[in-house]
């Protein structure tokens, strides 16, 4: 038999062997009814105000939540997981220089395109067999941790990562849609969590609001993604992320079991490049806007507006940097008179933040609104800052 009408495990067996022989840790297959308890959770996620200005699956719950609006006939989602590096490799340099922002596990090196690849070899399979395929992968028509759990790959943390067992949730995600009727993995794994609530406690702005719950007006990551004024109440939490936040998945202990046994290397850091875990925050706010977009290659940046990046690396040297350094005062005033006023004010917080306030007081400066704003909000210095 031939298009929707086949339905045999042997083909099931043959796309998942596929996957893994393209770079896919984990591969599981489950059916395509709409996710009605995931579109609930989208919808009165979205409703509460939990989503902050965050779009993707959020921007349209039905659509992502239902593989049909995506494939009319679809039967079946071949879901595949990429373990990226648990650990920074033996390569990357210790931190080093006046103020170095740290970056996200994930965000080092392409492992989107291992995951990728490896659903388009299965999609290609499917296509020669006569059936029709989508391929979904970072895409806002999946909800594809949903998928995930449904094909059995693992089970939804406190945190709201997907868990696989034994290996955590150092994992990219991605599916193939296809009207091919495969036979399903076995069903969703039970719960490992149990009463361990360590991403909760762990999380440093109390993002995390009930069992895999998160709050997005909170969230490191999602705040260092959202465009505009980065929340006062949150920057000295920042601390010295530039992009991302893992400390929900550091504290988790399956996670902390994946690193003990790996022993930083990994066979998926496409793209990656000596230093990209850490990123000279002065050196960003140098670069020229080209330079500095290639630099961080594939991460979100709202319109692709480097200053976009610029505000968050005021952040992180007001947070880190060496308040005496010439080369800090040097970049603190620059952007004091910077033609754009959020990058202004945020210059501003960072240099009361490291007891800095004589710089608000420079001609060109001092009567500038955003500065006055900063001031009027009274931002205390660093524990330990002289203030001069």
């Amino acid at each position: 038999m031939v298009g929707s009408q086949m339905r045999t495990s042997g083909l099931r067996d043959l796309v998942v062997a596929r996957g893994r022989a393209n770079g896919l840790d984990a591969v599981g297959v489950a059916e395509t009814s709409p996710f009605e308890h995931t579109r609930r959770d989208l919808e009165e996620r979205k409703a509460a105000g939990l989503h902050a200005d965050m779009q993707f699956t959020y921007r349209d719950p039905g659509r992502s939540t239902d593989p049909s609006r995506t494939l009319p006939g679809a039967r079946s989602l071949v879901v595949g997981a990429v373990h990226y590096a648990s650990r920074p490799a033996p390569s990357d340099p210790a931190p080093s220089g006046p103020a170095m922002g740290r970056v996200a596990r994930y965000a080092v090196g392409n492992h989107d395109a291992v995951l990728r690849a490896a659903l388009d070899a299965v999609s290609q399979d499917l296509r020669h067999r006569g059936f029709r395929t989508v391929v979904l992968a970072d895409d806002n028509a999946l909800v594809d941790r949903a998928a995930a759990h449904r094909s059995g790959l693992g089970w939804f943390g406190k945190s709201s990562n997907l868990l696989l067992p034994d290996r955590g949730s150092w994992f990219v995600l991605g599916a193939v849609l296809t009207d091919a009727v495969l036979e399903p993995s076995d069903g969703p794994v039970a719960d490992g969590c149990g009463t361990c609530r360590r991403c909760i406690d762990g999380c440093p702005t109390g993002a995390i609001v009930g069992d895999g719950i998160v709050d997005a007006r909170r969230c490191l990551s999602w705040l260092l993604q959202s465009p505009g004024t980065f929340p006062h109440e949150h920057r000295e939490a920042l601390g010295d992320r530039i992009y991302g936040c893992d400390d929900c998945q550091e504290v988790c202990p399956p996670n902390r079991r994946s690193d003990r046994r790996s022993d930083g290397g990994d066979e998926h850091t496409v793209g990656t490049a000596v230093g990209t875990s850490r990123m000279d925050v002065l050196w960003m706010l140098r670069a020229g806007d080209d330079e500095l977009l290639a630099a961080v290659g594939r991460w979100y940046v709202p319109g692709r507006d480097p200053d976009h990046l610029r505000r968050n690396a005021l952040l992180v040297l007001g947070n880190t940097a060496d308040p005496a350094a010439s080369a800090t005062l040097d970049a603190l005033r620059a952007y004091l008179r910077h033609p754009d006023g959020v990058l202004a004010g945020h210059a501003a917080w960072a240099a009361l933040r490291m007891g800095r306030p004589s710089l608000l007081d420079e001609p060109g400066v001092d009567d500038r609104p955003e500065v006055l704003a900063e001031r009027q909000r009274g931002t205390v210095a660093r524990p330990g800052t002289p203030v001069t």
